[in-house]
């Protein structure tokens, strides 16, 4: 008896480094850097740079349209947001929680979004890396320096 899965649960089985909640808080990162952070915006009267638009195919190819490149959110502006969203989340346990997920660094989050977009749930536009994601903060200075415990005895 043969059943059908779905790509996600796919991509579950195939790249096992990562929980499936690591991707539920990628998304949750995204949506926080376009809604709250305010990544990805760009004012009114700030034109697309043609080379953002040159190249772009049409859906379908897991590339942006021209569209959505007015709300594209870098690879450096999603880390940054992912740690923020992170620490209003996670709080003192922010890293914590992250490695549990299988999130250890910013090259991570890269490896998600590229994971994401293999399947078709996620785009990205023909000047978008891998790269975007490297090392962009080291994770025990990002966690480490916001939340510090003193002792009392200073």
């Amino acid at each position: 008896m043969s059943h059908s899965t779905t790509p996600f649960i796919e991509l579950l089985k195939r790249d096992r480094r990562y929980k499936a909640e690591a991707y539920a808080f990628v998304y949750e990162a995204l949506s926080y850097a376009q809604n709250v952070s305010g990544a990805g915006k760009r004012e009114m009267h700030e034109p697309i740079p043609e080379e953002s638009l040159a190249g772009i195919k049409s859906s379908g190819q897991n590339e942006a349209t021209e569209t959505d490149c007015g709300n594209h959110v870098t690879g450096q502006e999603l880390c940054r947001a992912a740690r923020e969203y992170a620490i209003t989340q996670y709080g003192f346990l922010a890293k914590t929680v992250l490695n549990s997920l299988g999130i250890r660094k910013t090259d991570d989050i890269g490896n998600i979004v590229y994971n994401l977009i293999s399947i078709g749930q996620m785009r990205k536009t023909p000047q978008d890396s891998r790269d975007d994601f490297s090392n962009v903060f080291d994770f025990d200075a990002a966690f480490g320096e916001t939340y510090q415990i003193h002792s009392g005895n200073a």
